[in-house]
């Protein structure tokens, strides 16, 4: 499970093995026992939850919009598509 960064103890990751075939770009995202899952494209969206509260979710939203290039470039360095 690739780290891809921390903010504020959420953990920005991606598994190593997303599936056959591969699902579409996104990221997951992980603080305690909830989780999270969004696409990243056409547009940041919220994939499926457990957990989480719908302001920690925007909130969560708003951080993977402002780092998309960063986690967009960690996903191709490392699934290399």
């Amino acid at each position: 499970m690739p780290t891809i960064f921390r903010w504020k103890g959420y953990r920005f990751f991606f598994y190593s093995n997303e599936g056959e075939p591969s699902e579409p770009m996104h990221v997951h995202v992980i603080k305690e026992r909830n989780v999270a899952k969004f696409w990243l494209e056409p547009v940041v969206g919220l994939a499926e939850s457990y957990g989480m509260s719908p302001q920690e979710l925007n909130k969560l939203q708003k951080v993977i919009e402002n780092n998309a290039k960063i986690i967009k470039r960690a996903w191709h360095e490392y699934f290399g598509d």
